[in-house]
């Protein structure tokens, strides 16, 4: 057995973590869409 899987440094599950990034980084794209369109809404008045 690898020695390094005997004293892991982390134990929480990894789905949780990939699930946290994936909304994490939807969430900032999707804000700067937000912003775009209120820019392009706004520009033309």
């Amino acid at each position: 057995m690898n020695h390094f899987e005997k004293d892991v440094q982390s134990k929480r599950n990894d789905a949780i973590d990939s699930g946290v990034a994936f909304v994490a980084s939807f969430g900032f794209f999707a804000l700067l869409f937000i912003i775009a369109n209120l820019v392009d809404v706004f520009s033309a008045f």
